[in-house]
């Protein structure tokens, strides 16, 4: 078996780990009552730079992954394929507007919020590929990384809560929901460490997938929903500084 005297249930459960840690992003949120319009914006740009630096650092991983072939080619139709199925999928839910619903909140609220944990769901797929193939490499290597992406995944918890808590979900409830976008990682950890160089191969695809789908929601949406809460200036500013600590914190951490 590959990774040696790794056994499926450590994997299993250092994929799990690297799951219930996204919810810890939506801590901070215990102790704050009420929220202003302006931080609406405010949170929407946080919660843009924290994706935009996710996905800048996923290009980064799928272009640099070794023993790969054609890692650019494939990344690059990843990114392509992950933008359309986010536009597609928004498309077709804002025809249907007003049948969605999440607790008590409806309509565009509603899809906005399913879109987000949508997203970051397609996101933890390639992730769990990265815990899976990481550990058939060697044991040492595999923990390294399933600690990496577990620190990695509070902010991405936080991104999740700061577009759900605002719009009237629990604290409790957007823990629940980060959790729940990161499901996938010890489900895909599994067969991706069982068959680790056929999982290796797509892993550029996967990372494609949900950069792409999350710049797509960055300039389509966060971006522009912060804009009508506080002034293009601060966005951006929020936007792009928030995303070079992401960036700086996945290198420091990987």
């Amino acid at each position: 078996m590959a990774g040696g005297s790794v056994t499926l249930f450590h994997v299993f459960v250092a994929a799990s780990i690297t799951a219930v840690a996204t919810g810890f992003g939506a801590l901070p949120f215990l102790f704050v009552e009420s929220f202003e319009d302006k931080w609406l914006g405010v949170g929407n740009a946080i919660a843009a730079g924290l994706m935009l630096g996710a996905s800048i650092g996923l290009v980064f991983e799928g272009y640099t992954l070794e023993g790969v072939s054609y890692p650019i080619l494939k990344m690059i139709s990843g990114i392509v394929a992950g933008g359309v199925l986010v536009f597609f999928s928004h498309r077709f839910l804002n025809n249907r507007d007003e049948d969605y619903s999440i607790g008590n909140i409806r309509g565009a609220n509603a899809i906005k919020m399913l879109m987000i944990v949508g997203i970051m769901t397609v996101h933890s797929f390639a992730e769990g590929i990265g815990v899976g193939v990481s550990f058939g490499d060697s044991p040492t290597f595999g923990a390294f990384i399933s600690i990496a992406i577990a620190v990695h995944n509070i902010p991405e918890g936080l991104a999740i809560s700061l577009i759900l808590i605002p719009r009237g979900t629990s604290v409790r409830k957007a823990a629940w929901w980060s959790i729940f976008s990161s499901l996938p990682q010890p489900l895909m950890a599994v067969p991706a460490f069982l068959f680790v160089l056929t999982f290796k191969e797509f892993l550029p695809v996967g990372l494609g997938i949900a950069a792409g789908a999350m710049f797509w929601m960055v300039f389509k949406e966060l971006i522009p929903e912060a804009r009508e809460e506080i002034s293009n200036r601060s966005v951006y500013l929020i936007t792009v500084i928030t995303a070079i600590a992401m960036m700086i914190f996945q290198f420091l951490i990987e």
